[in-house]
């Protein structure tokens, strides 16, 4: 009987045909991807009423976008105290992990009359995607009947503002506003391969976190648990039909094990249930010759979930990944909820680039320079010499004005002109006053 995971060797032909099914998959969701997105762009709510009521059965008035408060709260009440101390358990450890993460302010005198500090603020308005088509992930705390837990988590965090709109509409909406939906200066999180699209799609006019698609997995072993192992490909395989699994061993033994342990174990699993179908669309056990080409593949995949489970460092070879789970109990859904590190990470290559989600993304990072008349003594033959030399005249005049006029300014002392400028007073829009 043909085994729902194939096991193949790792050589040239068969990752290229790896890649290749990728790319493809890529090529159509950008395309209908595409379609939608310009649609809300043009039509509105109207647009995301009709999207949503063809992929998700569900027919929305805007007026029905927003979650009340009513509903919040009922979904708050209803959450099991066991449920909820498990919440209460993985806020803790995530706030404690961001803590860590979060960028500082700073200032240096880099030399006499020269300060550069760091300001830190937060992004003003941001819109989070919580994916809820398949399952409603509360650790990402989108609701769509809606997920009680999810509700709940959002709750307990403060947040208000939910609606139960998803998909590539929902993204178009958040970037482009529409006559419900406000537009955000950055939007956030994770979704399908429609969604990844369409975030790609918006970047050029909204910012965006990371491209988060269809979860992916990799699993690197030359020997271990069996069952641990199809256990975890599995785990991340329910989240969607286009989830990536790949087993890379040097032990035949150990492929051919793994493989059956995931016949047995899909066997225990509802037919419906999402790992069905992208284990045997995008399962994969390859068998390599040697380490080298395993890191190698590796690195190329750059996969979002990376298990050494045979491991107890990160070997220096690997170069990119989005999140690495060492050693045989740290199970991958230990991160996907508990840990404390964040659950949206990079994907389709993205991993070689840049890690996952974190405090940094939510805020920016501002250099201030202060500069004294000294500084400005010290700096200015830099700028001539350097502005000369590139032809920026303008720039090196810049600086031999104010040495030149340096002496007749005394801040505080008057001498300066008085700046006058436009601000908002109410009524009197557009009122000239003195700043």
């Amino acid at each position: 009987m043909k085994k729902t995971v194939p096991i193949l060797l790792l050589n040239r032909a068969n990752v290229e045909r790896f890649f290749a099914a990728r790319r493809q998959g890529s090529t159509r969701s950008m395309r209908d991807a595409s379609r939608i997105v310009a649609d809300v762009r043009k039509r509105g709510d109207e647009a995301v009423v009709a999207w949503t009521r063809k992929f998700d059965r569900v027919t929305l008035r805007p007026a029905q976008f927003w979650v009340s408060e009513a509903e919040r709260r009922a979904a708050r009440r209803s959450v099991e105290p066991s449920l909820w101390r498990a919440i209460e358990h993985a806020a803790r450890n995530i706030r404690r992990v961001a803590e860590q993460q979060k960028p500082r302010e700073w200032s240096v005198q880099v030399e006499r009359g020269v300060r550069v500090a760091q300001r830190v603020t937060p992004i003003q308005t941001i819109g989070c995607y919580i994916p809820g088509g398949r399952a409603s992930l509360v650790s990402r705390s989108r609701p769509r009947g809606a997920c009680r837990a999810m509700l709940a988590a959002a709750e307990m965090l403060g947040v208000t503002e939910i609606l139960r709109i998803g998909g590539a509409q929902a993204i178009a909406a958040m970037a482009y506003r529409t006559a419900t939906v406000p537009q955000v200066d950055k939007i956030f999180g994770p979704g399908n391969r429609w969604v990844d699209a369409a975030k790609r799609i918006v970047s050029s006019d909204c910012a965006v976190d990371l491209l988060a698609g269809p979860t992916e997995v990799l699993v690197l072993a030359e020997r271990g648990n069996q069952d641990w192992i199809a256990a975890d490909l599995i785990a991340q395989g329910e989240h969607d039909p286009d989830a990536v699994a790949v087993l890379v061993t040097s032990s035949e033994g150990l492929a051919r094990a793994v493989a059956e342990a995931i016949e047995t174990q899909l066997g225990e699993l509802p037919a419906s249930n999402p790992a069905q179908r992208s284990l045997r669309k995008s399962g994969t056990i390859f068998v390599t010759p040697n380490r080298t080409a395993a890191f190698e593949f590796a690195n190329r995949f750059a996969p979002e979930h990376l298990s050494l489970p045979d491991r107890t460092a990160v070997p220096k070879e690997i170069q990119a990944a989005g999140s690495v789970f060492v050693g045989p109990y740290a199970a991958q859904p230990i991160g996907d909820y508990a840990s404390g590190t964040n659950h949206v990470l990079p994907t389709s290559g993205w991993a070689r680039a840049r890690g996952g989600l974190s405090a940094w993304d939510f805020v920016k990072c501002t250099t201030v320079q202060q500069i004294t008349r000294e500084g400005l003594r010290r700096l200015a033959p830099v700028v001539r010499a350097l502005a000369d030399a590139e032809g920026l005249f303008a720039h090196g005049r810049a600086v031999t004005r104010r040495e030149k006029e340096g002496a007749k300014m005394r801040l505080g002392a008057g001498t300066h002109p008085k700046r006058v400028g436009l601000r908002r007073t109410g009524r009197n829009v557009g009122k000239r006053e003195r700043l």
